[in-house]
């Protein structure tokens, strides 16, 4: 989806607005479903993966207009099919628009184990573990968003923007800001360059 911006970025994406998040647009009271991931989980388990995709996409043209009524279609969504990633996904960024951190981070890991080869649910955890200030944690989920996509922006920006916060310098941090100047917006740009010039004259 669109690219951070640093002021999003600089506080943790804290308000991490639907424009702001990584949505999946294919196609409760807070509870924790056996599944997958949990040691209750049965292997019969009811599944209707259309019926899924379907309240999905009808939910993620929601999210920006109509959330709670988006969050609804969601659950409805892992009701039919409790292993549909981008529901877990798009849920997340629900609950973390809220600031329900805990919440949010169960979401997107379900997301993260079910869809292995999309950095965007690791991202979506990268910024929630930011948020809540565990940012050893937060640069290793940046990683993974980056071992899965070479070269992802979002994880690029996300990673670089939190070292430079914690005061982190070097030739990698040089080549990631050269990088983010040549692919990112005007205002990532403006910031990269700022950045690197800052760390050049130390």
């Amino acid at each position: 989806m669109n690219q951070h911006t640093p002021a999003a970025a600089n506080c943790c994406v804290a308000s991490l607005l639907i424009a702001c998040a990584f949505l999946f647009t294919g196609a409760c009271a807070q509870r924790t479903p056996s599944g997958p991931y949990t040691s209750d989980s049965a292997p019969d388990i009811a599944r209707n993966p259309a019926l899924a995709r379907e309240l999905h996409a009808r939910a993620s043209s929601l999210m920006a207009s109509d959330p709670a009524q988006a969050e609804q279609l969601l659950r409805q969504s892992l009701d039919a099919d409790l292993y549909h990633g981008p529901a877990h996904n798009n849920l997340g960024v629900l609950l973390l628009s809220r600031g329900e951190l805990y919440a949010a981070a169960s979401e997107f890991e379900w997301a993260r184990k079910l869809m292995p080869g999309h950095p965007d649910p690791r991202v979506n955890l990268a910024m929630t573990l930011e948020q809540a200030g565990r940012f050893d944690e937060a640069i290793n989920a940046y990683d993974s968003a980056l071992a899965v996509y070479d070269g992802f922006l979002p994880a690029l920006q996300g990673k670089t923007k939190l070292q430079v916060r914690r005061g982190e310098s070097g030739p990698g941090m040089l080549a990631a800001l050269d990088e983010i100047a040549l692919r990112g917006d005007s205002e990532w740009r403006d910031w990269a360059l700022l950045w690197r010039s800052k760390i050049e004259s130390r």
